[in-house]
């Protein structure tokens, strides 16, 4: 998916104090644990018990299918992970007796220090962070962790425990410096031993498909070197990955029993073929077969997607997520999307890279019901699929975004101090309690059902020439678009923001945070990593060093720096500016001017506003990252064992999730 990683509200671009958690079906909280710069939230489905019984089951098998590919993700982020986090696992199961008791209280430091990073790793599907990429280090000793194996009965090579305690091997899950072989210097499993860059791009040079319909190469599959030479690992049934695939599968097919319509049905059974075959043909009927489903009130996304994980940005990591329409949210989406032409039309972008026909843009608001894989516990709140642009341009895409766990985020962090520490004034902490949310929740619509869907690539151009700059470059021209259109008075028009100034709340949080409080999510003297904030900054860090007239600038108060912008109008046409060069740079496949983007505004970090910012944050006792538990459906049956109910239940806690899910979906072998 192009997933929109977009801003919260002021007082949701952190996370909320640790609180215990209390959760009972009777009662709703939305807090459940924190450890490090995390924090466990829990998201409420509210509209299931409305849905049909049908309706009802094929949410429940379509969640079964989205948790049986768990270990798939695992071991693409790194290919020690399955073997790390089974014996990690072992010594809990050990120590715990079966788990029923945490070691959050034990006696023993090196005990809590132990379950801290196991939650890390379960948090971030291995053993680097979701988010830097950087690999953390056990706090408990090496000492320690192997007299614990040993107590458990549990064997771990010395060459796994190795990578674990050694900083000094695989760094980085996914490299991304200039000048290094972005392969070999990256722990992400795309790409087998002794494979380089150069082996890899000329692999993919030589096998493109040039059609006018082309299959996305390499979307499915890993590069291993065979006797020097480069052969392709595909995920399939069969093939990499298969013991996992084949439960996907199976429950995938459970699912087609309750199928609302002939066209979800067909959606079921072309990606049920696709992983049986990991023929990409039937990969792009599979998509044009989920772009042409709109009646059906669920939905799903399950398999191999988004490519920020990959160096190269072109294998697609295991996702997958469960939802169904929030009927009344959707009008919102509905108006956006119903007006995308004129969105096109009126863009600053140069008119020879606009779309003369924008072709169904399909755009609604969804309720999370399960979430997995790369959308689990982090996970994106917007959707725009499908990838592929020639599908894009002649059948439309699917634009979401997904309310509740918006809501949830907004309503943990209420109260949190965040917007008292760095907004610069009342009015504008007010403006932003008033509309930030509303604002948010509009940019990415725009972000995903207009941003990602505008413009369109010249003859000979694809995603590829934009090599590992892509994914920032595409966010940051998505990001733009919704900025853009945000303070244009057509949405007071179409009803959606209540006045001419509502808008100024959503650049002031953007703005916000892609100048100073996301640094808060970066380690002193680390660079940025993560394509969507590097996004962030691009277009912050742009804007501020082309305010030439002081649009925007950032102010010393009583020694603390606050942001404040002085034209609003004038920081829009900033925004257009920049618009219209990030749309010519990615229609013309500009791999110089789009290397100069980010390496010039969006990777460096200002070492003592960093410091700074560090310091005001830690008083506040917030984590910056944020990440979900799942509900647990159970199927209810009468006497006779036929289904009469799906039920929903949110009581179990993080620690207990994670080990059922080791428990019952895990498929996989230790190395594969």
């Amino acid at each position: 998916m192009c997933a929109a990683i977009a801003v919260a509200t002021v007082a949701a671009m952190t996370g909320c104090k640790k609180q215990t958690d209390k959760t009972t079906n009777d009662k709703f909280s939305y807090n459940v644990d924190k450890f490090y710069d995390l924090e466990v939230l829990r998201y409420r489905v509210e509209g299931f018990e409305q849905l049909s019984l049908q309706q009802k089951q094929l949410v429940f098998y379509l969640s079964e299918a989205a948790l049986q590919g768990r270990d798939i993700l695992y071991d693409q982020n790194c290919h020690y992970n399955l073997r790390i986090r089974r014996a990690l696992e072992a010594v809990y199961l050990n120590k715990t007796r079966n788990g029923q008791n945490t070691l959050e209280n034990a006696a023993d430091e090196q005990d809590r220090l132990f379950e801290k990073y196991l939650k890390r790793v379960w948090f971030s599907n291995g053993i680097h962070h979701h988010y830097s990429e950087d690999k953390f280090l056990p706090e408990f000793s090496r000492e320690w962790f192997e007299a614990a194996l040993a107590e458990a009965g549990y064997t771990l090579d010395k060459e796994v425990i190795d990578v674990m305690f050694d900083p000094a091997l695989m760094q980085k899950r996914m490299a991304q410096a200039d000048g290094v072989d972005l392969i070999a210097a990256s722990a992400g499993n795309y790409y087998g031993d002794g494979m380089t860059q150069a082996d890899a791009e000329a692999w993919y040079a030589a096998h493109k498909d040039n059609s006018e319909q082309p299959k996305w190469i390499g979307l499915n599959s890993q590069l291993v070197k065979v006797d020097g030479k480069v052969e392709e690992r595909v995920y399939r049934i069969g093939g990499l990955y298969s013991a996992a695939l084949e439960k996907v599968v199976e429950s995938l097919r459970k699912a087609l029993e309750f199928a609302e319509t002939e066209e979800q049905k067909a959606v079921i059974e072309k990606l049920i073929a696709y992983n049986e075959t990991g023929d990409l043909d039937t990969f792009n009927e599979y998509c044009i077969a989920w772009v042409k489903d709109l009646d059906s009130r669920v939905d799903f996304v399950n398999g191999f997607t988004e490519t920020y994980a990959d160096p190269l940005g072109i294998t697609g990591t295991w996702e997958a997520m469960v939802n169904f329409k929030n009927v009344e949210s959707t009008h919102r989406t509905e108006l956006i999307s119903q007006n995308a032409q004129w969105f096109e039309d009126n863009s600053p972008t140069d008119p020879k890279y606009k779309k003369e026909e924008v072709k169904g843009v399909s755009a609604k608001v969804i309720t999370a019901a399960m979430l997995g894989g790369d959308c689990y516990p982090a996970t994106p709140i917007g959707i725009n699929l499908p990838n592929a642009n020639w599908i894009r341009k002649e059948y439309g895409s699917k634009s979401v975004s997904i309310d509740n766990l918006s809501h949830a985020y907004d309503e943990a962090a209420k109260g949190n101090g965040f917007a008292e520490e760095f907004v610069i004034d009342e009015e504008t902490r007010k403006r932003a309690e008033q509309y930030g949310t509303l604002c948010n929740d509009l940019h990415t619509d725009l972000h995903e059902c207009a941003g990602h869907g505008s413009g369109k690539l010249m003859p000979g151009v694809t995603k590829e020439n934009l090599k590992e700059h892509g994914s920032t470059i595409e966010e940051a021209r998505a990001d733009l678009f919704g900025l853009y259109y945000l303070a244009d008075p057509k949405l007071v028009e179409l009803g959606l923001l209540p006045d001419k100034d509502a808008y100024k709340a959503g650049y002031y949080q953007q703005m916000m945070n892609g100048l100073m409080t996301q640094l808060v999510r970066i380690e002193p003297g680390k660079d940025i990593e993560e394509a969507h904030m590097r996004d962030r900054q691009l277009i912050a860090n742009w804007v501020y060093q082309h305010a030439e007239n002081k649009e925007v600038e950032i102010v010393d108060r009583d020694g603390k720096h606050y942001l404040r912008i002085n034209d609003y109008e004038g920081l829009r046409r900033l925004f257009g500016e920049l618009l219209r060069e990030i749309q010519r740079v990615t229609s013309e496949g500009d791999y110089a001017a789009a290397k100069e983007l980010v390496e010039t505004y969006a990777v460096k970090v200002n070492p003592e506003l960093h410091k700074e910012i560090l310091e005001r944050y830690k008083k506040l006792d917030l984590a910056p990252y944020k990440g979900f538990v799942n509900p647990v459906y159970t199927l209810v049956k009468d006497e006779a064992g036929n289904v009469t109910d799906v039920t929903i239940g949110y009581t179990e806690g993080y620690v207990e999730q994670h080990l059922r899910y080791s428990r019952d979906y895990s498929f996989l072998p230790d190395v594969n």
